[in-house]
């Protein structure tokens, strides 16, 4: 094996699925607790339990002069105040792997030889035939060094850099039509609420047994009407102009926001009041027209 097939081998090896999959996981993560930072940021911020589990929006009241009189505006929070809304745009995973390393391996081949060699050698000297045999025993070794190492280098480095680019993304069109009609619902109020009467002058035909219909609409320094009849009192008045005497009850009117009281027949009138507001209201006998003609006849 080369070390290209080991360089490849070791990098098989990698965790890939770990070094790019938790990144993102990590992102996926980090985005759903920015989903539930926003949550709570509303429902801390913007948002009150009336106790029941109903949640009402919280409102901010502004108290400023408006044509020489001094008036309230009352806002909701939630438009007013930015909601973080962090999104992430953008993941860059980059990764490098790196191969160095140090793998060795050597092969020596020795080849020895044995060789025995028998020599014979005759001489001749002054006629005398001498004969001498000499037995040489050779030994010949072939020593063959045949090394060859082959060296390698590997290893393996990996870095992985990972850049998350996030910023404010866009509001939901669900939390953005709220604030739409969180936006519409910004009024103009007067620091005492506001009064309103259908009539202040009634007119009955029989004081004995009819009753003018009053019908009243109070809206709180708030912005919310009144609907129980508890801000509001109606009473009759004395000779001397004050209210006396117990309040008369209201029934809910048909129109909601609305009270309806019935008035019998009273000489110094009544008084409506709510939060320092107070109208006075007058129900008196019709006067009676003359008949047609009853006059006296023109003079011929």
């Amino acid at each position: 094996m080369n070390v290209t097939q080991k360089s490849i081998q070791a990098l098989q090896g990698l965790p890939f699925d770990n070094l790019i999959g938790g990144p993102l996981n990590a992102c996926i993560r980090a985005q759903a607790d920015a989903a539930l930072s926003t949550m709570r940021f509303i429902n801390d911020v913007g948002l009150n339990d009336d106790g029941n589990g109903n949640k009402e929006a919280i409102y901010v009241y502004f108290s400023f002069v408006q044509g020489g009189r001094k008036a309230v505006m009352s806002v909701p929070l939630l438009t007013i105040v930015p909601i973080p809304y962090i999104a992430i745009n953008t993941i860059d995973i980059n990764f490098k792997a790196t191969i160095t390393g140090v793998e060795s391996s050597s092969l020596t081949n020795e080849l020895s030889q044995e060789y025995n060699q028998e020599a014979t050698k005759e001489t001749k000297t002054n006629l005398i035939l001498h004969k001498r045999s000499t037995n040489i025993k050779t030994s010949v070794s072939s020593k063959r060094d045949s090394k060859s190492t082959r060296d390698s280098s590997f290893s393996i480095e990996s870095t992985i850099d990972v850049a998350v680019h996030a910023s404010q993304d866009s509001m939901p069109a669900g939390m953005a039509k709220v604030l739409e009609m969180l936006g519409n619902s910004m009024d103009l109020l007067d620091p005492n609420g506001e009064l309103t009467l259908n009539d202040t002058e009634f007119e009955l035909e029989d004081t004995t047994k009819d009753k003018a219909t009053l019908i009243v609409q109070y809206k709180t320094p708030k912005g919310e009407f009144d609907t129980t009849g508890k801000l509001v009192t109606v009473k009759a008045k004395g000779s001397d102009g004050k209210p006396t005497g117990t309040a008369i009850t209201a029934e809910p009117h048909k129109s909601e926001g609305t009270l309806e009281y019935a008035l019998p027949y009273s000489q110094y009138g009544y008084v409506v009041e709510a939060n320092g507001n107070e109208i006075d209201v007058n129900v008196t006998k019709k006067k009676e027209t003359a008949p047609a003609g009853s006059g006296d006849a023109p003079q011929g």
